[in-house]
């Protein structure tokens, strides 16, 4: 292979180093909306150029997480209440079957491992580790996706549920809000337990359903 064949065939890698981390940034809060995204600056910081930083932003893009103004430059896009609301419509659609099909596999192991995910959310609950709390949330969802096989359906809730993500970091910390995520939680979890695919699903609805209302709350201060 030559070199400018390897150059290319590295480029991926250093997109997805750029993009992953940009995400992630965003997704957090740790980059707040409307702010300017320097390309130069971001260039520097990963060793990369500037190709790898534009093929980056353009996926971000692509799922609403950045506006680009030609001749004026790139920006974490801000918080938009018709984003959120389509986030939280595709999760509703999507989640609800999932934990239909995933309880259907009375799957042993699954199980466990959605009771484990529960106990140290509760534990991460005691030491007020909301960022942790965070992460076992996601990791629980995603488990379910995981366990029905369905890759391209995870991928378009992970796209989906972007913009929303921004919003759950905020109302996250709200009085009783971690509380009543982690009940919600094992309600979920016992709700596979038993087997019953249409309880499980119900416990899911009640779960976004009252995401849903939280979050209703907050974007009256967007529209």
């Amino acid at each position: 292979m030559s070199a400018s064949q390897t150059i290319i065939a590295r480029d991926p890698l250093k997109t997805d180093r750029v993009y992953d981390a940009l995400r992630q940034a965003i997704r957090t809060l740790e980059m707040a909306p409307g702010s300017p995204i320097r390309k130069e600056e971001i260039a520097a910081q990963f060793g990369v150029s500037r190709a790898p930083v534009n093929d980056a932003i353009a996926r971000l893009a692509e799922e609403g997480l950045v506006d680009v103004f030609p001749q004026h430059g790139s920006f974490v896009a801000k918080l938009r209440a018709e984003d959120v609301r389509e986030g939280l419509f595709v999760r509703m659609a999507l989640e609800v079957e999932v934990i239909r099909r995933a309880t259907a596999l009375k799957d042993a192991d699954l199980i466990g491992n959605l009771l484990q995910n529960i106990s140290e959310q509760e534990a991460a609950l005691i030491a007020g580790d909301l960022h942790e709390l965070y992460r076992l949330d996601e990791a629980l969802h995603d488990a379910l996706f995981t366990a029905v096989s369905f890759p391209r359906v995870g991928k378009i809730l992970e796209a989906a549920r972007a913009p929303l993500d921004r919003m759950r970091q905020i109302v996250l910390p709200n009085e009783g809000r971690p509380q009543a995520t982690v009940r919600e939680h094992r309600a979920i979890v016992d709700a596979i337990a038993s087997g019953d695919a249409e309880f499980a699903a119900a416990a899911m609805r009640m779960h976004l359903n009252a995401l849903l209302a939280v979050v209703e709350a907050q974007l009256e201060t967007l529209d």
